[in-house]
């Protein structure tokens, strides 16, 4: 077997072989520009058409025993080259990704004319989603940290292990504006709010790619999805068309991808599946083309989501034939065909036929290349087979999904119960349908090592107490041995989340879960309840006979019944919500004397759960979203209009828990709130300082908010708007001042002529704990006259500091 010296030598030597004279592309010492143009006059219409598509289900057939290449097959699927290869990591471990991705590489150098390496794309949604990788938390609950410096080194972790198998490309992250927990995708999204998906998105785009032009070895390039207004599909049914005006487009929809075009130069951006006022994503040129490329000058690679462009026959009624298909999908922005070839290997005879220009071909392929050049693949294609093992799922990295995992969980209510104390508590009732295992979300796969709720507990108390075990309810009909006892209970989120046809549990056994729920609560002197859903009952619903979306959000099951009965032992009882969406939990809200929101927390979820009820962390988890009361106040948004929220007869516009809500162990003061608006006009900037100081008895980090209204406006404004945020780290009884310096153009919005302005007039400005829980309130007037603020004037985000 070569080495990878070896495997690089002859890759080199394989190049200059098959280049009969030198040419301007090879050399890394020139300009990207140059070396693009060079590689693109060589190359032959199939050549280049070849570099549009991607090979998946194809692909596999290339692979044979342990990561080696089947050379026969390739001279079959790749003779001409091939732009992407999507997830080549697929049921084969590190090193056996490592061996066949060089293998790719090596013989696209070898046996195609001009040698032009592959991107190989991946999933990377929390964590490279292959074998033994680092399952981070979920994207909803990485969101509930508020901690954009947290979320870049969570990407940068999952790039490194990407990069190390030998993945150039990340599919991920999502930065879907998510307005509808019906939906079953909410799980992967940051959010309600474009501000702060804003700047947790500009935040992983950085911890994927890096801050440099290139992306260096050890970094991914990033993929923005989905573009746009998928996080509000009507009905909360996936992919089905997004009720949304342009003006809601651009402001909230459209925003946090816009930041991340201009602040983090991201590589590569997704189309969506829906479509926005009868014109499908991946044929909307004003969306793919006008805006993201002319307005906010990316200058990336655009992909088709997986068989969307199909879609645009079989599902939309758009394209009558495949090649009207690619036509449309080429022509508004699409660069890229993916998963698989289907449509655009047309375009050879659609050049041909004068049905598509070539100038369009060599726009798309020009893009592809560039990246590749980026990447650096034409000088590195191969990737080290020795360093893998100690990168994927290292400690570090596991250490950093603890970390996250802690900081995600959100305390919803405390009535005095948590912190438990440790030599108080001898006797644990560990309940619930998960309670055994590690609920990972969709994008998984089955990482190193995974710490359940019940492990966690019994190794935080050790011998001196005794922490039992009772699962209480079922959700789904997934698992025949419902009492996972080894590695292969690591499998059941990844089995779960592809199953098809996925039915309820039965439950003619359910009262008989109960009562022993009930039994071990009673000889208990605490009951910690695991509650929610599972990858089986919130996912992406991708087809017919694999659904995910909810027309109700109550827990599946007799799990409220469960939790109703072990409450009603008297027994203290801590309820833990493990869920990939918001639920409906009735009178539980109430009854429950602590609720903690975990969402799915990733493989270290039992230690870090296990830490938070102990008090060894103080929780300081925030909601990146708004959780209903009932099913009936959907949409329930913060940032909602003036005008939508008169009431309900015999029921309540209140949520259950408002968008930014979190507590914690201490208490949190804010005082002293001083506004600068001096310079309060067009291109100016307002200041708001103030002092926050942690009065209790125990250390803590509080997520400080800052909200806007613009009380009067020639347009209809939301009720409030975030527009800042800063975690803050506070010891017991310590005090810091807090500085938020708020861009005045960050006030501004599109007018009844969708021009860009900022207005005159008054603004409140709010800072707090929540968006219903504000603390200091200030006016301040915009002065001037009305102002069109342009691209290179906008600003997205607001600077914070600590004193």
């Amino acid at each position: 077997m070569c080495s990878f010296k070896n495997v690089l030598a002859l890759g080199f030597a394989s190049l200059a072989f098959n280049s009969l004279a030198a040419s301007d592309y090879q050399d890394a010492s020139l300009p990207t520009e140059q070396r693009v143009s060079d590689l693109l006059n060589q190359m032959t219409l199939q050549e280049k058409v070849a570099q549009l598509q991607t090979v998946w289900h194809e692909g596999r057939e290339l692979k044979g025993p342990k990561g080696a290449l089947k050379a026969d097959m390739a001279k079959k699927i790749l003779p001409l080259g091939i732009g992407h290869i999507a997830r080549p990591s697929e049921d084969l471990s590190p090193v056996e990704g490592v061996k066949y991705t060089n293998a790719i590489q090596k013989w696209l150098i070898d046996n195609t004319r001009l040698s032009i390496p592959a991107i190989f794309h991946e999933e990377a949604l929390h964590g490279h989603a292959a074998s033994e990788a680092t399952s981070f938390p979920q994207a909803i609950a990485m969101a509930s940290t508020w901690d954009p410096a947290l979320i870049h080194d969570i990407y940068q972790a999952s790039a490194e292990e990407v990069r190390a198998r030998g993945g150039n490309q990340a599919l991920t992250p999502i930065l879907d504006v998510a307005r509808d927990p019906r939906w079953g995708r909410i799980e992967e999204t940051m959010g309600e709010d474009p501000y702060l998906i804003a700047e947790l998105g500009v935040s992983a785009v950085k911890g994927f790619q890096g801050d440099e032009q290139n992306i260096p070895e050890n970094r991914v390039m990033a993929t923005l999805k989905h573009l746009a207004g998928h996080g509000q599909p009507t009905g909360g049914l996936n992919i089905a068309p997004a009720p949304i005006g342009e003006r809601a487009l651009r402001e909230v929809f459209l925003f946090p991808f816009e930041a991340a075009v201009k602040l983090a130069h991201v590589g590569s951006v997704m189309a969506s599946y829906n479509e926005i006022d009868g014109i499908p994503s991946h044929a909307n040129k004003m969306l793919l083309t006008d805006i993201l490329r002319d307005e906010w000058g990316f200058d990336g690679l655009l992909v088709s989501d997986y068989y969307a462009i199909n879609e645009l026959i079989t599902r939309h009624g758009l394209a009558g034939s495949k090649e009207n298909a690619a036509i449309m999908a080429l022509n508004a922005g699409v660069d890229v065909e993916m998963p698989d070839r289907d449509a655009f290997p047309l375009l050879e005879k659609l050049v041909n036929d004068k049905k598509v220009s070539m100038q369009k071909i060599d726009t798309a392929v020009a893009r592809i290349l560039r990246e590749k050049f980026k990447l650096g693949l034409f000088e590195n294609p191969y990737t080290d087979e020795t360093a893998v093992d100690a990168i994927v799922g290292s400690q570090a990295h596991r250490n950093l999904a603890q970390t996250t995992a802690e900081k995600a969980m959100v305390l919803l209510k405390n009535d005095g119960v948590l912190p438990l104390d440790k030599t108080k508590v001898k006797n644990v009732a560990v309940i619930g349908p998960h309670a055994d295992e590690t609920l990972l979300g969709g994008y998984s796969d089955i990482p190193r090592q995974t710490v359940t709720i019940l492990d966690g507990l019994r190794h935080k108390l050790g011998k001196d107490s005794k922490v039992e075990f009772s699962r209480g309810a079922l959700i789904t009909q997934d698992i025949q041995d419902p009492s996972p006892a080894s590695v292969k209970a690591q499998s059941f989120s990844k089995e779960r989340w592809n199953k098809e046809n996925m039915k309820l549990a039965d439950l003619s056994n359910a009262q008989a879960l109960i009562d022993d729920a009930v039994a071990l609560a009673k000889r208990s002197d605490v009951a910690v309840v695991v509650v929610g859903s599972n990858e089986g009952s919130s996912r992406e619903a991708w087809a017919e006979n694999h659904l995910g979306d909810r027309d109700s959000l109550n827990l599946l099951g007799k799990q409220h019944a469960l939790v109703e009965a072990v409450l009603a032992t008297g027994t203290p009882t801590v309820l833990i919500l493990s869920n990939g969406r918001p639920l409906t939990l009735g009178n539980l809200y109430q009854d429950a004397p602590a609720i903690i929101e975990a969402w799915y927390l990733g493989q270290e979820t039992g230690t870090a759960v296990a830490n938070v009820l102990f008090g060894d962390v103080n929780p300081s988890g925030k909601l990146p979203l708004t959780l209903p009361k009932t099913i009936g106040q959907l949409p329930v948004f913060y940032n909602h209009k003036p005008s939508a929220k008169r009431g309900y007869i015999f029921g309540d516009t209140a949520p259950a828990f408002a968008f930014g809500h979190g507590l914690s162990y201490t208490t949190f003061n804010y005082s002293d709130l001083s506004v600068d608006a001096s310079n309060a006009k067009a291109n100016g900037t307002v200041t708001a300082s103030f002092t926050l100081t942690n009065n209790g008895d125990v250390d803590g980090e509080e997520v400080a908010q800052l909200y806007i209204r613009d009380v009067f406006s020639s347009v209809t404004r939301p009720v409030k708007e975030l527009k800042g945020f800063k975690r803050v780290a506070l010891k017991a009884g310590e005090s810091k001042k807090v500085t938020f310096e708020l861009p005045v153009n960050l006030l501004a919005f599109y007018d009844a002529q969708m021009r860009f302005v900022v207005e005159p007039g008054e603004i409140n400005l709010m800072i707090g704990s929540a968006s219903d829980d504000i603390r200091l309130n200030e006016s301040f007037e915009v002065v001037g006259e009305v102002s069109e603020i342009h691209q290179a004037q906008k600003a997205y985000l607001t600077n914070v500091s600590v004193q």
